[in-house]
């Protein structure tokens, strides 16, 4: 991570820790604030939030009258792109077109889910996001329960995507690391293009370049593009691809950071 943006996102964080909102983000195995607390939880199989939701009434009884967001992890996210129809016209045409396209990949696991839409460019693809309605819910009633203003709740590739949107102009990868699992978002001039999900393993950042060029590959890209933004949860070495313009930014001060 540059220096630059380091200063940024701590300053933020700082901000965050001086102001009475509280920032969340829910991961599968940790639970980390913008107070600088974290609580790391056991990992399981399959993938499931229930453990991190449960630790939410110890982490939020010190809150109570405060506002808190939350940044949860894509692990827990599903994501389509829609193309762009002139010949829908309402939020509730968008919406059906989201579950219908959800149903078709995923099957009848999908009517389980909660869809919001992101931003993006005018008249560009809508991002669709779709999380378990019972995390959402089970979100809503804790911070309920807690006494605690439950001012958003936000996917990670979302808040990180916000946060980096200005260093994306022209072409650009967003890869978001997560335990197993890379999420690799292609932005072209401010649109999303596509976003897929891999599973990885610990060779991963040696591999990247490959992972890239795969990817390109699938999506028939006419010109390679070597810009990207990478989202770890460890240390990246930036300058171990000499053929990309890496820049590695930390997973967990992007989530905290805030607008």
């Amino acid at each position: 991570m540059s220096r630059s943006w380091r200063n940024r996102l701590q300053s933020m964080a700082a901000r965050l820790r001086r102001s009475k909102e509280l920032r969340i983000g829910l991961c599968e195995e940790l639970l980390f604030l913008s107070s600088g607390k974290q609580h790391p939880l056991a990992r399981t199989e399959p993938t499931n939030w229930r453990a991190a939701v449960d630790l939410l009434p110890l982490v939020l009884q010190s809150y109570r009258n405060q506002k808190a967001s939350v940044v949860i992890a894509d692990q827990f996210v599903r994501y389509v792109l829609l193309p762009w129809s002139d010949t829908l016209k309402t939020h509730a045409q968008w919406l059906a077109l989201a579950r219908h396209r959800f149903a078709a990949i995923h099957g009848p696991l999908a009517a389980e889910w909660e869809i919001k839409f992101a931003e993006t460019a005018p008249a560009g693809p809508r991002l669709a996001c779709a999380a378990d309605r019972a995390l959402i819910d089970a979100l809503a009633d804790a911070f309920v329960a807690a006494g605690v203003h439950l001012a958003s709740v936000q996917p990670f590739l979302i808040a990180a995507f916000n946060q980096v949107r200005h260093l994306t102009g022209g072409s650009c990868w967003l890869v978001v690391e997560e335990p197993g699992r890379l999420t690799l978002a292609f932005i072209q001039h401010g649109t999303w293009i596509a976003i897929r999900s891999r599973r990885i393993d610990e060779r991963w950042r040696r591999v990247l370049p490959e992972i890239i060029e795969r990817e390109s590959a699938f999506l028939g890209l006419e010109e390679r593009c070597t810009r990207v933004i990478v989202c770890a949860q460890g240390q990246f070495d930036a300058g171990e691809h000499e053929d990309f313009r890496l820049q590695a930014l930390s997973y967990h001060e992007l989530a905290l950071a805030g607008a």
